[in-house]
């Protein structure tokens, strides 16, 4: 039985622990207390005394009543997707925008960019993809306390196009962009199309084992004798046009995408397909540049499968399936992209 098997059950346990002990004041303090020992146990956390460990508790159990009040939303069949902890989840919700997300659109130039031609026999797309299955697709990574996310989002495309055409899956550096692409602002955010012009301003990018990540920005140490993979351009797809991302998803591979992940169930989201109706799809809406690494149908629900940066205790080990075919929600077709190599 494997480890992560074993910590889902544990947690499946703990929660319903929680919930009857709501019902019965007095032994709840004590379940709670074990719970949250448990929690810090799992994900090894301590705090800068005891003050701060409250503070972090309360937050923590704060999330836990919301995990299970939607999760029995959805057993009776009123949401399509389930909750559960993270290691995030002794994070404010304010902190979580702040540290988690890091999507922002600059005024960087466009010299390298292409335009989208559409492929042909687009009826014949297939109705699943998994482009981990071939191979295109390193581990999940984590950008910690750092919002970078637009760094994991260019690199995941560039793996996946790199892989495709030279057959070498090689993981790439974040923390050379985060060092680098001035136009973006580091851990304060930025976005993927700066990041594309960089790798082919420098022919390169370091691999993750040369330049490795530290989640704070630092000075430019880029090494043309480490690059991992080249860049020659970038091509934005239209924008909204979800017909057009499962296109390029299908023909291409991995594809860079932005999100609005503000909503606080994107946070706690665990398993399912992910509807959420009070996600925008505008431009402005957008916080989060994730990859969509497949798409399928589940459960009748039409859903894009996207790989996030917090590491593998988030959602489907890293992986959240988000609805498709349903007015965009989102945004996830809104600032889509992918690099030539």
């Amino acid at each position: 039985m494997s480890l992560r098997f074993i910590r889902m059950m544990k947690w499946m346990v703990i929660l319903s622990l929680f919930a009857l002990a709501v019902s019965d004041p007095p032994s709840r303090s004590r379940v709670v207390d074990v719970i949250w020992e448990n929690y810090k146990t799992v994900y090894a956390k301590s705090y800068a005394g005891t003050q701060e460990e409250e503070r972090r508790r309360a937050v923590w159990e704060g999330r836990i009543t919301i995990i299970i009040q939607h999760n029995l939303l959805a057993d009776t069949g009123k949401k399509s997707f389930r909750l559960g902890l993270n290691k995030y989840s002794d994070l404010t919700y304010e902190e979580y925008l702040r540290f988690l997300n890091g999507y922002k659109v600059t005024n960087a130039t466009r010299e390298c960019r292409v335009p989208w031609v559409p492929v042909d026999n687009a009826e014949e797309l297939p109705d699943r993809v998994d482009w981990r299955v071939q191979g295109m697709v390193t581990p999940v990574k984590d950008q910690k306390l750092c919002g970078s996310c637009w760094a994991f989002s260019t690199t995941g495309s560039l793996e996946g196009q790199h892989k495709k055409k030279t057959g070498n899956l090689v993981s790439l550096s974040e923390q050379n962009l985060i060092d680098c692409v001035r136009e973006n602002n580091g851990c304060n955010g930025g976005w993927m199309d700066p990041a594309f012009e960089l790798i082919k301003k420098e022919n390169g990018i370091d691999t993750e084992t040369s330049y490795p990540y530290t989640g704070i920005q630092d000075s430019c140490f880029f090494n043309e004798f480490t690059v991992g993979a080249t860049c020659t351009g970038y091509v934005d797809l239209p924008e909204g046009d979800e017909a057009t991302l499962k296109m390029a998803v299908a023909t291409k591979g991995p594809i860079s995408v932005a999100i609005d992940s503000s909503a606080e169930s994107f946070y706690s989201y665990k398993s399912g397909v992910y509807d959420e109706p009070l996600c925008g799809n505008d431009v402005d809406s957008l916080t989060h540049g994730v990859l969509v690494v497949g798409y399928g149908t589940e459960k009748d629900m039409d859903y894009w499968l996207v790989k996030n940066s917090w590491g593998e205790t988030w959602g489907m080990h890293g992986y959240i399936k988000m609805v498709r075919n349903k007015n965009n929600q989102c945004g996830i077709a809104t600032k889509a992209s992918y690099p030539l190599v």
